[in-house]
């Protein structure tokens, strides 16, 4: 009997297996196919799942946006340089539950109706006395610090009474004429909540 030659062609070596080990022999099924790649983009791999994340998240925008956060568009040059025109944000209806309006505060103020309202700085409080003189502001007769006031103003105007239940709201842009200038007391029922961004 010939000796056995190994040959640089082919080699096999051949080791103990563990006990434990076991050769994988399945076969896939042809009709057990994966999901599309499109219905696991549109719809995920769980279709019950995703359907359950999506009324959930519906139902969340819904009551955010119906009673917490009220979308507006900015129109107009009153709010300038804070806010331009075209501007979107939200008005958070929550933002006075726990406390009231402060100075300084940028508001929605209902005007007329449920769809018109005013974006207004609130600068007088409740009982207090607002006038306007040399392009200044002020407040019970003491000058108010209007870093946010960026255009000059010639504005001469006052004093303007709060009662108890009024604030005074005005908008930044002061280089408009004080007459074409939509400002004034607002009664707190008509303050919707404070601009959220």
């Amino acid at each position: 009997m010939p000796p056995f030659r190994f040959t640089h062609h082919a080699l096999i070596v051949c080791s103990q297996l563990s006990p434990g080990f076991r050769f994988n022999t399945a076969v896939q099924d042809v009709n057990d196919s994966r999901p599309h790649w499109l219905r696991v983009l549109a719809i995920g791999r769980r279709p019950r799942n995703t359907l359950i994340r999506i009324t959930v998240l519906v139902a969340v925008c819904f009551v955010t946006f119906k009673f917490i956060l009220l979308p507006i568009r900015v129109e107009g040059i009153s709010m300038q340089p804070t806010y331009h025109t075209g501007q979107v944000n939200c008005i958070n209806r929550l933002a006075y539950l726990r406390h009231e309006p402060q100075r300084g505060d940028i508001i929605s103020v209902r005007f007329a109706g449920e769809s018109v309202m005013l974006m207004k700085r609130i600068i007088g409080l409740p009982g207090e006395t607002v006038s306007f003189h040399g392009g200044k502001t002020f407040v019970n007769n003491q000058p108010l610090a209007e870093p946010y006031v960026k255009f000059s103003c010639d504005w001469e105007a006052g004093p303007i009474a709060c009662s108890t239940n009024q604030f005074y709201v005005v908008g930044d842009n002061r280089s408009m004429p004080f007459n074409l200038h939509t400002q004034g007391r607002a009664d707190r029922e008509r303050i919707i909540g404070k601009l959220f961004l």
